[in-house]
């Protein structure tokens, strides 16, 4: 079941997003091909959804516990966010680069499914741990749509997109800030420490400063565009090292974020 949703989520995502750039050429431009690549987009989506319903209901817990289960979620709020630019913007492109991304890390769960399997230890499970993962998710996917936005601006140097930028980083930022002050909570509780420097939560700590900086730079040197959103995407792989870059560092093996 589960290896069958994930092929179907990537079958569909990968039609949707070949037919929404074939739809979009000069000489193909048919509203029918991009009619039909939103159906797929959709029937991508809903196979994610069922898959997360579906491990909800067999492993008997929230599928938010694993790195696999955080890149489903990560996957499919990912193509809401580049539905929602699409619908807010009129543009297809996002989409398309968010349907991108999505397929990267669904094909990574689909090599990789015993990543499902995995439990936290039973300290660690609070009232803390669900909206801790959930606002932590909800910010990845909305910094890397503002990133993914912010880069085009770049290659085009469309000044048209950089106060949609601003909102979307902004709002990313937001539910950063809570993930990392519910982490504290949930540390707390289960460690008795809110804070202990531990290697994943100093690279919570760098990423949610890196993204501070930018908010800054984005005030105090508001023509400086172009710096702007190449920081961006330096920020977004201290996002990705931090999400689950630091299992792979040497100091991982100390850290008792590693599950």
């Amino acid at each position: 079941m589960v290896n069958s949703l994930l092929l179907t989520s990537l079958v569909m995502f990968g039609f949707s997003l070949v037919l929404g750039i074939i739809g979009s050429l000069k000489n193909y431009k048919l509203k029918g091909l991009r009619l039909i690549s939103g159906l797929f987009n959709i029937s991508g989506m809903l196979a994610l959804l069922v898959l997360i319903l579906y491990l909800w209901v067999t492993h008997k817990r929230p599928p938010l516990q694993t790195l696999g289960d955080t890149r489903l979620w990560y996957s499919l709020l990912l193509t809401i966010c580049g539905l929602v630019i699409n619908y807010k913007l009129k543009l297809t492109w996002p989409l398309w680069s968010c349907q991108f991304f999505a397929l990267i890390f669904i094909t990574i769960d689909f090599f990789n499914q015993s990543a499902f399997d995995t439990l936290l230890p039973p300290a660690l499970l609070s009232i803390y741990f669900i909206p801790h993962v959930v606002v932590y998710i909800i910010a990845y996917a909305l910094l890397t749509a503002g990133t993914i936005i912010g880069v085009k601006n770049i290659l085009d140097n469309d000044e048209f997109l950089v106060n949609s930028v601003d909102e979307i980083i902004s709002m990313g930022y937001a539910f950063l800030t809570a993930g990392l002050l519910l982490g504290a909570l949930w540390a707390k509780q289960a460690w008795g420490h809110y804070w202990t420097w531990d290697t994943k939560e100093t690279w919570a700590f760098i990423t949610w400063m890196i993204y501070l900086i930018y908010l800054h730079l984005r005030y105090f040197y508001a023509k400086k565009i172009k710096l702007a959103k190449w920081y961006l995407l330096g920020a977004l792989v201290i996002l990705f090292i931090s999400w689950f870059g630091v299992n792979y560092l040497p100091t991982a093996s100390q850290s008792i974020h590693t599950y």
